[in-house]
């Protein structure tokens, strides 16, 4: 797997400063999407071993309050394979931080289906998450409102009351995750 970039000092995309890790590989290719270049797989640089440790090493302030993952979409099948022990070692590492991750696949229809890649490793990676934003950008719905996400179709997604309950539990924006 590649990336794209890594933010270090995120604002944009979670609540409180964050480390941020944009994986490279989309098939969604959303119009007027604000990282086309992720779309490619070859973008980018590898996702090593030393990456992995730079990430848990930016992960140990206290004044970082959590992780993001996006992309790209980080639940391309490619992406999985890697993501999803990558998850569950920063989840041992942090598990009071807060794990979010963005998608332009929908939760139930691809997701929790196994429609798109492997389903075991699809709910290894939902269950190290706390938040997922699902759904693809739609430029006629595109929102500068919104608060993490750019169209209104998207959809800020608690996972683990969700996976829980067997169903969708939105985040309300005054909660803090």
């Amino acid at each position: 797997m590649n990336y794209a970039t890594i933010k270090w000092y995120d604002i944009s995309n979670g609540p409180g400063v964050r480390v941020s890790l944009y994986v490279s590989g989309c098939r969604n290719h959303c119009k007027n999407c604000f990282n086309p270049e992720t779309w490619d797989f070859n973008y980018g640089e590898p996702f090593t071993e030393d990456i992995e440790n730079k990430i848990i090493d930016g992960l140990k302030p206290d004044y970082i309050k959590g992780f993001t993952l996006l992309g790209g979409d980080p639940f391309e099948p490619e992406n999985q394979k890697v993501l999803a022990p990558f998850l569950e070692k920063l989840r041992k590492a942090y598990p009071d931080k807060s794990f979010w991750a963005f998608t332009g696949y929908d939760y139930e229809r691809d997701l929790l289906t196994g429609k798109l890649g492997d389903i075991d490793t699809v709910m290894r990676m939902l269950n190290c998450l706390d938040v997922l934003i699902d759904g693809r950008f739609v430029e006629d719905l595109k929102d500068l409102n919104l608060r993490f996400r750019g169209s209104s179709n998207q959809r800020i997604i608690l996972l683990k009351p969700s996976l829980k309950e067997d169903k969708i539990v939105l985040w309300d924006e005054v909660e803090i995750v």
